[in-house]
């Protein structure tokens, strides 16, 4: 089994799980310092709702692509992996906008879930108003991880196991800052899987160009009238191909393997998914570290203890 198709899934929900518990430990800090610490439980349900709404979501779309899988028609082939690109874009999407979005409001993190928890607990239906905040913490970033794990389906079920690990290890470290008394670098801890989490998601624009290129593949040998569609006779629609490594670094073995999960290395490229990568991960990373530099310079950094 090769362990590295878990890496990907596991760096993804570390991260994103350390983000949603770090919203949920904020409200239970803040509920306990206000004396409302029997509001906790609705802090709990909110989130393990968050958890089951994720999971709920993620059987409902995996379920429905296989069901598509199952289907008769020239044309299913075509739609499958039509969808496979949809939800890879929009994986690359909004996994690129919460690492910018988180960047920036970092520094007020705990300033912004402090002052949402004060008006819950201020007005009518308060245990409905802190399940809210923590029901929509873990669902955001639960929504974030089936979109990638969808993107994730032809590896079997390791990076399901990667998603569980990253999960269980993003709450362990969260009992160990709230609860244990342990001083985390969370501004470092959030930079470094943010440059991660830049290579993992310029992989996906790899993989999005290869989904597409498949289904107006399939779609020309169906149609044979629409071979013009092709633009190249290495691709359909990514162009001549750039390398083939195939023989000498496979990327469906170490260390081609683990190449591909944390870098988006493919043993074979074409012309367009390079030039996009190189564009994606440039513009990203610009985006990115600018947006890291401003935030370090706000005045208020990321403090649980305060």
């Amino acid at each position: 089994m090769n362990f590295a198709t878990a890496l990907p899934t596991f760096v993804i929900t570390l991260r994103e799980g350390f983000e949603a518990t770090l919203v949920v430990g904020i409200v239970l800090a803040c509920l306990h310092k206000a004396g409302r610490s029997h509001l906790s439980r609705w802090v709990y349900g909110g989130a393990i709702a968050g958890v089951f709404a994720s999971i709920l979501l993620g059987l409902i779309l995996g379920l429905g692509m296989q069901q598509l899988g199952n289907l008769d028609g020239k044309m299913i082939p075509v739609i499958q992996e039509l969808l496979a690109g949809t939800f890879t874009l929009a994986a690359i999407i909004f996994l690129s906008w919460m690492l910018f979005w988180m960047t920036k409001q970092a520094a007020s993190l705990k300033g912004e879930v402090q002052t949402a928890v004060t008006s819950a607990i201020q007005s009518p239906g308060t245990g409905g108003g802190v399940f809210a905040i923590a029901f929509l913490a873990v669902t955001r970033e639960g929504f974030e991880t089936v979109l990638f794990l969808l993107t994730q389906t032809e590896s079997g079920f390791l990076p399901v196991v990667g998603a569980i690990a990253g999960l269980l290890l993003a709450v362990f470290l969260g009992v160990l800052l709230f609860q244990g008394g342990v001083k985390i670098n969370i501004s470092q801890f959030f930079q470094v899987m943010g440059v991660f989490l830049l290579l993992i998601v310029a992989g996906l624009v790899v993989s999005s160009g290869h989904a597409f290129d498949e289904a107006a593949t399939i779609f020309a040998q169906i149609n044979p009238a629409h071979q013009q569609l092709c633009f190249s006779d290495d691709s359909c629609i990514l162009g001549r191909q750039v390398w083939d490594f195939s023989q000498s670094l496979s990327d469906k073995k170490l260390p081609g393997i683990l190449l591909k999960s944390l870098f988006g290395y493919r043993d074979h490229i074409y012309l367009l998914q390079l030039l996009v990568y190189i564009i994606f991960l440039i513009t990203a990373s610009l985006i990115y570290f600018l947006a890291l530099s401003t935030s370090s310079n706000k005045p208020e950094a990321i403090n649980i203890n305060r």
